[in-house]
């Protein structure tokens, strides 16, 4: 399935989110942004690895999942904000898993230690949110580096079958995930933003794996 985001797909559910269509870079693509109640929340209860994405009419369990993201900075961005952005999977009633960017981390912009390995973010919602999994995996083998930048194209692609996880950048794998933390089911796909982000994405490809 190909779908270019140059518009917003019948059937999508904007959560906690604002959409728009906009001319971005030479294309044109989906603006993705908190809503205005969102952006007024509070930390851990309206945003920060919570359900805020635009959910698409799209049932996906296993397979690979790519697209073009372009993640930057609003206006009113708080300090802690990355341009945090990607790709929400397996959206059911009763959680998502998640893998997204942080170009403001990337490596392009030669960032110090622990922020130059933590520009690509693994985690499954409601339980194993960023902050938990860097706590009980201090390795930090849920995360990992990337040369990136934000205010460019980058094409994040996620190859899923079962409880693993690989995440590519531009081409190139950067984090492998040998067990992640909710079981496989089939759900939902997502496009997900974070505070402080002005996101948009385009040319999104999904092909499914079938037991």
């Amino acid at each position: 399935m190909f779908l270019d985001l140059a518009t917003v797909p019948q059937g999508s559910k904007a959560r906690s989110v604002e959409v728009a269509t906009a001319d971005k870079v030479g294309r044109t693509a989906l603006s993705v942004t908190f809503d205005e109640r969102t952006a007024r929340g509070t930390p851990n209860i309206d945003y920060i690895d919570m359900p805020t994405f635009l959910e698409l009419p799209i049932e996906f369990e296993n397979g690979e999942i790519s697209v073009d993201i372009l993640g930057e900075l609003r206006a009113d961005a708080p300090d802690y904000a990355r341009a945090f952005a990607g790709v929400a999977y397996r959206i059911t009633e009763i959680g998502f898993e998640a893998v997204y960017l942080r170009p403001l981390n990337g490596l392009r912009l030669e960032p110090d230690p622990p922020r130059s390995r933590r520009a690509v973010q693994y985690f499954s919602y409601p339980d194993w949110r960023f902050e938990r999994l860097r706590e009980e995996y201090p390795d930090g083998r849920y995360e990992a580096g990337a040369d990136i930048r934000p205010g460019e194209w980058i094409e994040l692609t996620l190859r899923i079958q079962d409880d693993h996880v690989a995440a590519s950048v531009n081409g190139e794998t950067v984090l492998e995930i040998t067990k992640a933390k909710s079981p496989p089911s089939a759900g939902r796909i997502g496009l997900f933003v974070d505070i402080g982000t002005q996101a948009y994405f385009s040319n999104l490809r999904i092909s499914s794996w079938f037991r």
